[in-house]
């Protein structure tokens, strides 16, 4: 193995429900493979900012996707955010906060904190609101936050790394990609078993 080692994309979306329910693999692939590879986690962005409430037939589209993702996976979602929220097809507010967490080395708990309030708990992480309670909740320092992740600063920086992600293929949520010195290759997505790409990551480290 090289001197430097290879790096390990993960290219997602806060509110992406396939990402939601690929956590458990996920976390598993992370687990085995942390000490061989660095991880990056990249911001995918999956729907721009938008005043504009979701249609009818949009939210029973993704009503339709978590119902797919939890007969397949057994993953759990929680459906009254359907109707106690205002939808809006707006995810860049949530991956602005989870940037602005990154500054306080807290992207991880950011995550897990936006997708518990969306999927479990049925609040709406386009609101910014609801974001910067997350924040307080798992203990950032709060005017830092706020500060970041109301900074054009930290939108350019999402738009940066929304290009990087598509670069390097990264169009749909969640991705894999290995960064070697031969260049950057996809791995596969197996939504119900870490263990396949256990082996393709070690296979090429």
């Amino acid at each position: 193995m090289s001197a430097t080692k290879p790096t390990l994309y993960y290219v997602y979306d806060p509110m992406c429900s396939w990402c939601w329910g690929y956590k458990p693999v996920w976390l598993q692939i992370k687990e085995a493979v942390t000490g061989d590879v660095e991880i990056v986690y990249v911001l995918g962005g999956l729907a721009p900012d938008s005043g504009v409430p979701m249609s009818e037939a949009m939210q029973q589209q993704i009503a339709s996707y978590w119902k797919k993702i939890e007969n397949y996976l057994g993953t759990q979602f929680n459906y009254d955010f359907w109707h106690q929220n205002t939808p809006r097809r707006s995810t860049y507010p949530a991956c602005r906060a989870i940037l602005a967490a990154r500054e306080q080395r807290a992207e991880p708990a950011m995550l897990d904190a936006i997708q518990h309030a969306y999927y479990l708990d049925a609040k709406n992480p386009s609101d910014n609101d609801i974001l910067i309670g997350l924040a307080k909740s798992i203990g950032l320092d709060y005017d830092k936050f706020e500060a970041d992740f109301l900074s054009p600063t930290t939108h350019d920086a999402l738009l940066r790394e929304i290009a990087f992600a598509r670069s390097i293929g990264g169009n749909s949520f969640p991705s894999l990609f290995m960064q070697t010195e031969k260049g950057v290759g996809e791995l596969m997505i197996n939504y119900e078993d870490a263990k396949a790409t256990i082996a393709q990551i070690k296979s090429v480290i």
